[in-house]
């Protein structure tokens, strides 16, 4: 797998001091991570079953500070067979929950090069706000193509016609924020969606399969080519899940089950030595994984400039 660096066209702004779009390629599939930014959020949505002292501990190993942490969100970009594929969409904007360094999806498509007309296909690993909330922005849907085909678990949509929040953990405001972003996105994109049950081939080589746990549609995206290998693998593996996979997110809906999907998902990329990047692990996030034992080892991928 070859990985390079786009630093072009145009370079980064004054608000932009860091590269925020890094593209490599699986085989013959081009894919690009885009930063949509950070979200500041508790530190305790790392892992709320667990004694907070073991968990401070975590965050101070880690050089994290301990109440409040940035959790990334990327959003991926896939060009293969004559498709144009967004995978997530970023958090667009909610400005009763105070995520001002988040949602900055369209300007940063836009300094890639990449025109929302050209989106032929849109995968979706969930529901929640932070991966549709692009779609919402003012204007988006009026520039995006009539024939847009959505990618969704049907799972999904189901769930959040009437959502459970009886198992999360989240901050408030967050349950609903979530619930109206959900509705609306459902309302508005309902005709362009393309409900699937248990997997989805977007197109040869970029496969949508729904995992359940963090939400019960959650689903993964696996891309394959020419050898080479690479999981999209949206909420279901965060930064403290290599260590301690059976920790909570504050965001799963069903912790349990989440948890054994992220070990079940860790095991096989292991297994397949395939590279994997997810929705909140720090830009770009493009890594291995290493078993160690019972738990598992995140070794990020050398940046080639």
């Amino acid at each position: 797998m070859s990985l390079d660096i786009t630093s072009h066209p145009g370079r980064p702004g004054p608000d932009e001091l860091v590269p925020s779009r890094y593209a490599l390629r699986v085989g013959d599939i081009d894919v690009m991570v885009i930063s949509d930014g950070v979200l500041s959020l508790p530190g305790a949505m790392l892992g709320h079953n667990v004694d907070p002292a073991v968990r401070a501990a975590w965050l101070e190993d880690m050089f994290l500070p301990p109440d409040e942490i940035e959790w990334a969100l990327n959003v991926v970009v896939v060009r293969s067979g004559g498709r144009t594929i967004l995978v997530d969409a970023g958090l667009g904007a909610d400005p009763d929950l105070n995520l001002p360094r988040a949602g900055r999806l369209v300007q940063r498509l836009e300094a890639a090069g990449v025109d929302l007309a050209s989106v032929t296909d849109v995968v979706l690993t969930h529901l929640h706000m932070d991966h549709i909330g692009g779609l919402l922005v003012d204007g988006v849907r009026d520039r995006l193509r009539p024939d847009l085909q959505i990618h969704l678990a049907a799972a999904e949509a189901r769930f959040w016609a009437s959502p459970d929040f009886s198992r999360v953990s989240m901050p408030p405001g967050f349950p609903d924020a979530l619930r109206r972003a959900a509705t609306r996105f459902l309302n508005e994109y309902q005709s362009q969606l393309r409900p699937f049950e248990a997997e989805c081939e977007v197109t040869p080589g970029v496969l949508v399969r729904r995992t359940g746990g963090h939400t019960p549609g959650h689903s993964v995206v696996r891309l394959a080519s020419g050898g080479d290998r690479l999981t999209f693998a949206g909420d279901a593996v965060f930064q403290v899940g290599f260590e301690h996979p059976d920790w909570y997110n504050g965001f799963e809906h069903d912790p349990e089950e989440a948890a054994r999907v992220r070990v079940r998902l860790l095991r096989e990329v292991a297994a397949n030595r395939e590279a994997l990047v997810a929705t909140h692990l720090p830009f770009p996030s493009i890594c291995h994984v290493a078993v160690d034992a019972d738990a598992f080892r995140w070794v990020p991928a050398p940046w080639e400039y």
